[in-house]
């Protein structure tokens, strides 16, 4: 297994839980799976199981897994921060209208 493939792996595990995908597949399933709900978890357990299954040693398997949720822990407070960047670009973009637009002036109290 090449680097690129860990980190893909620990790439996909974040960003599938910072975008609501697990949720969406939990919704879909009805079925809660704890597992994947965290960022750290699914990226040890993801790296782990891929690393052993290409033949990897038990003991560089279990350092790379637990690098890599470290590393997802990061990673999720990155996205959370470019998160809030974004709402303010788009805040700025497209400033909040009211939706009434009926005039309440002239209403009698």
């Amino acid at each position: 297994m090449h680097w690129t493939d860990i980190v893909m792996l620990m790439l996909s595990a974040t960003l599938a839980n910072h975008l609501g995908l697990v949720e969406a597949v939990e919704g879909v399933i009805k079925h809660k799976i704890p597992i994947l709900r965290c960022s750290k978890c699914a990226s040890f357990w993801l790296v782990l199981l891929c690393t052993l299954c290409s033949g990897q040693p038990l003991i560089a398997s279990v350092a790379v897994s637990f690098l890599c949720a470290y590393a997802a822990l990061w990673l999720e407070l990155l996205c959370g921060y470019i998160d809030t960047l974004y709402n303010k670009l788009y805040e700025s973009i497209y400033p909040k209208t009211p939706d009434d637009t009926t005039d309440t002036q002239s209403q009698v109290s």
